[in-house]
């Protein structure tokens, strides 16, 4: 089955929302949490997201569709986060970051093979590492903790 540019940019959407609500996630978590280590090492992984939402909303225009605003998959954890870091501990906070980490890495690794392969390199080069760096460091976090 041959992926057309619209099968490409419902793809690129359904992985940026999937960022856009890690964006969301993340500053849920950072609002509640009162440790200045650990919130400056949230704000550096939820940069990370933002820009890959700038990247993926960018890909988007360019093969001539409109980017999501809203989050998807990850409502929520967000939601799950917005009440609950101070109530459960700064350790279930991370744990359901972690939780959406391993789902966006499994989305980048599910989702691949659904894009063209004139876009799929953007996603290799450009999205895909970085996912796995915000994973391996909050996995980091959660093991120090």
């Amino acid at each position: 089955m041959s992926t057309t540019k619209t099968d490409d940019i419902n793809q690129l959407n359904s992985f940026l929302r999937g960022e856009i609500s890690a964006v969301e996630t993340y500053g849920q978590c950072i609002e509640k949490i009162d440790d200045p280590t650990l919130t400056a090492k949230l704000v550096q992984l939820k940069r990370s997201h933002e820009e890959r939402t700038r990247k993926l909303a960018a890909k988007i225009r360019e093969l001539g569709g409109k980017p999501s605003s809203g989050s998807g998959a990850w409502g929520s954890f967000a939601k799950l986060v917005e009440g609950g870091a101070k109530v459960f501990g700064k350790e279930a906070a991370i744990a359901a970051l972690e939780e959406g980490e391993d789902h966006g890495r499994d989305d980048y690794r599910d989702d691949l093979d659904k894009l063209s392969s004139s876009v799929r390199p953007f996603i290799i080069s450009e999205i895909k590492p970085a996912q796995e760096r915000t994973h391996n460091e909050l996995s980091r976090i959660k093991s120090s903790m």
